[in-house]
């Protein structure tokens, strides 16, 4: 969450009902940088939510920073996402962990949402429709909506992509590069009630070129190798 403190409250609560259908579970918020009191507003609330934990980046990282600061201090195996603004609606959040909870071969790596009636500017649904016809096109990742921040993982495939800079952006083409099998639903998607986007079409084009070049390299350059492992040789009985 960056300055989104009018958001906080009703967001948390909203993901502690949904979650309370799991045995266990915990709340991760990163408060990235914010200067309206969105770090307060989360302390406060852990009185009431006390599933709920709070992160505070001194300095405004970025989504993938605060995303990767919450993974790390996660302690489950299997971590959904959901972006601070209120436009993912929490409800959401089991059509992700399902998949992967239900998973009994292990090759399921990523649950990807796909948002549906986008609630976003015109401008913006444009540019998102446009960036997206050409990260497909670049990495064949088979996903139509890379960018929503809905999405479920296993902690360990998540930790062992490259970090780098906005590579939220880019899970399902990295998922596909380490090999796991990638599950896509429909989301839904909200608009938004507080604050205000964090993001223009500029900024995106901008880091978006580098980034689609910088993830076709990670992808050419994967190498994969299945290791097996070897047995002590069998040793003959000693010899009378």
């Amino acid at each position: 969450m960056h300055n989104e403190a009018e958001a906080a409250g009703p967001l948390v609560r909203a993901i502690a009902r949904v979650c309370a259908e799991l045995p266990d579970f915990e709340i991760i918020a990163v408060d990235d940088g914010s200067s309206d009191g969105t770090d307060a507003r989360l302390q406060d609330l852990q009185d009431e939510v006390p599933q709920l934990r709070v992160l505070h980046h001194p300095k405004a990282g970025g989504q993938s920073a605060a995303v990767h600061s919450g993974v790390q201090a996660a302690e489950a195996a299997i971590i959904c996402t959901l972006d601070g603004d209120g436009q993912n609606p929490p409800e959401e959040l089991p059509k992700l962990w399902r998949p992967l909870l239900a998973d009994q071969t292990g090759r399921i790596g990523l649950v990807a949402g796909q948002r549906v009636k986008r609630r976003d500017t015109l401008s913006k649904r444009l540019a998102s429709r446009f960036a997206n016809r050409l990260r497909a096109w670049v990495l064949a990742d088979g996903t139509r909506d890379t960018g929503c921040g809905l999405k479920g993982f296993r902690r360990d495939a998540f930790l062992a992509f490259p970090y780098f800079d906005h590579m939220h952006r880019y899970l399902p083409a990295l998922a596909r590069r380490d090999g796991w099998e990638i599950v896509l639903v429909d989301v839904a998607h909200l608009e938004r009630s507080t604050g205000q986007s964090k993001y223009t079409n500029f900024q995106r084009a901008l880091v978006g070129v580098a980034d689609l070049a910088g993830v076709a390299w990670l992808i050419r350059r994967r190498k994969k190798a299945r290791a097996t492992e070897l047995q002590p040789a069998a040793k003959e009985p000693p010899r009378a």
